[in-house]
């Protein structure tokens, strides 16, 4: 009898992180029967599955939607799967004064940066095997408050201790559970994040190409590393923002 079918679910596949990851694993990953791609835009969407080598799955979900979350609980509890990878990708961002924000967007990245995040991973991990590798994207803003990205950084940060959280709590499973904080990266996560405000030159000095953070959290999920960290600009900010106070940043940073 054939054993339970084997299966990568990434979120945000349509498009940026989710998107790469997506055709990066598809080349790099053996023993998967299925790829299980969530995103929002149909046309993307077939054109991500029109170039995918392994038999892939589209789900046109809108992860702010709590219909489309009992959709993906339906269909897992159908399906009975074993989860090989997650990757939680999906997610995006807006620059500006929290006073100068639609209160609207700012719910709804809270909705799709946090909330999916947390309710995606429960649906998930009945069916995750063991030893199975769970990727989630933050952001090297979960490091430090971030006046003018405030929400955006809040929620990485909560993205950020969520994961630590749950590789502890997943120790009997041995799940590889990382979380990956790439700084200024150059895909189209800016094309929205952006719309009112140009990019600051110090992030355009160490704006990194996506691949090459994409492969680095595979290795460093791979050795189970908790937090994934692209580039030396990158790695020695995470290391100031844990020695230095972060009132002494708030000081110069996102004035108006």
């Amino acid at each position: 009898m054939r054993g339970k079918k084997k299966i990568a679910i990434i979120t945000g596949a349509t498009s940026g992180f989710g998107k790469i990851f997506a055709e990066f694993t598809d080349t790099q990953f053996r023993g998967i029967d299925e790829f299980w791609l969530v995103g929002r835009n149909q046309e993307r969407m077939e054109q991500v599955c029109r170039r995918m080598n392994h038999r892939t799955r589209p789900f046109l979900y809108d992860l702010s939607r709590m219909e489309d979350l009992i959709k993906l609980k339906s269909v897992l509890e159908k399906e009975n799967p074993s989860i090989k990878i997650l990757v939680n990708a999906a997610g995006f961002g807006v620059t500006g004064h929290v006073s100068d924000q639609d209160e609207n967007v700012l719910a709804e990245m809270v909705d799709v940066n946090c909330r999916s995040v947390v309710e995606v991973s429960s649906l998930v991990l009945p069916y995750m095997k063991y030893r199975g590798r769970m990727i989630y994207m933050a952001s090297a803003a979960a490091f430090l408050p971030q006046p003018g990205f405030a929400v955006y950084a809040a929620s990485k940060a909560f993205v950020l201790s969520y994961v630590r959280a749950l590789r502890a709590e997943s120790r009997e499973k041995q799940l590889r559970v990382t979380a990956v904080c790439p700084g200024a990266v150059k895909t189209e996560f800016f094309n929205r994040a952006l719309t009112k405000k140009h990019l600051p030159a110090y992030k355009k000095l160490v704006m990194a190409d996506p691949k090459k953070v994409i492969k680095k959290a595979w290795k460093d999920n791979e050795q189970n590393k908790e937090i994934s960290v692209y580039g030396k600009a990158i790695k020695l900010t995470h290391l100031v923002t844990k020695i230095l106070p972060h009132s002494l940043f708030l000081q110069f940073i996102g004035r108006k």
